[in-house]
């Protein structure tokens, strides 16, 4: 519960006090902006299931200034939300997917211009909008994002909370079923060899790869160093996908942070554990 209290305490009542402290003063100002770094309220549960707590937490930023922008609109103070399209080259990103993730980030910058460009518009028109970073920065004028790019060429990372409604990725929610075509047997006995001692001690996880009637397949990373179509050892992690995605992952067309958050991949168990296997998937593609 600590881990809890400190989210909603820092997010949703850090959010609520901070706006009350500072109504008194924002009441006396001609231009009176309150943004919030929060994301649009969409209620799927996909972005319930495996984090509610944090869930709960930046939503009730969200609904305080969708509350705020009503209860001050005749203060004429502005109250919006802004969110990224995709993730952001921050501390809190290199974190949870280390470099690879870093590299289909944006940088910082993005956020901060179309932060400013908000607060420079007219509080009594621009209010109680839920904006994203690229759609604020296009509107302005720009037109070259690839400015933003952390590491141009590399495909970005959408955001969390976004899924279906942003970015038009073609995302969809995966149907795991279909026979095989023999070719996932062959790629798997050229992955074997890259299980060394010295990866497993890095990894240190069994997942599962499940694609359905296609196959389910284990990586022992904890102690067997195996890769088998047939091992009941108990997954931390368990990815759910066509051998489609699966593929493209490994080959580089699509970070497997991206392939969950456009919902063409389900992720059973620890999410941060899962974040940890981008390096593998990298080190797969030196075997195709």
């Amino acid at each position: 519960m600590k881990r809890f209290d400190l989210m909603m305490g820092i997010n949703t009542r850090g959010t609520y006090c901070v706006s009350q402290a500072c109504l008194p003063y924002l009441k006396k100002s001609s231009h009176a902006h309150i943004l919030n770094n929060s994301p649009p309220l969409n209620m799927s549960p996909i972005w319930f299931k495996h984090h509610v707590a944090y869930t709960m937490a930046k939503y009730g930023m969200s609904m305080c200034a969708l509350g705020m922008a009503e209860e001050f609109k005749d203060y004429k103070i502005g109250v919006n939300a802004i969110w990224p399209a995709t993730a952001i080259a921050t501390a809190a990103i290199d974190l949870i997917g280390g470099a690879e993730m870093m590299k289909s980030s944006r940088t910082p910058s993005i956020m901060a211009d179309a932060a400013y460009a908000i607060l420079c518009r007219d509080p009594t028109k621009f209010t109680g909008n839920f904006c994203i970073d690229e759609e604020i920065v296009t509107e302005e004028g720009v037109t070259d994002l690839d400015q933003y790019h952390n590491c141009p060429g590399t495909p970005l990372s959408p955001d969390f909370f976004l899924g279906d409604s942003y970015p038009g990725t073609g995302s969809f929610t995966p149907e795991v079923t279909g026979k095989s075509s023999g070719g996932i047997d062959k790629l798997m006995n050229k992955f074997r060899p890259l299980l060394t001692p010295e990866v497993m001690s890095k990894t240190a996880i069994v997942f599962a790869v499940d694609f359905g009637e296609g196959g389910h397949w284990t990586f022992d990373m904890k102690t067997k160093g195996t890769i088998s179509d047939n091992d009941e050892t108990p997954a931390d992690v368990t990815f759910q996908m066509t051998e489609d995605v699966f593929l493209k992952i490994v080959k580089g067309e699509i970070q497997s942070t991206a392939a969950f958050m456009s919902g063409q991949m389900k992720i059973k168990g620890n999410l941060m554990e899962a974040m940890k296997l981008e390096g593998l998937f990298k080190k797969m593609r030196t075997k195709l």
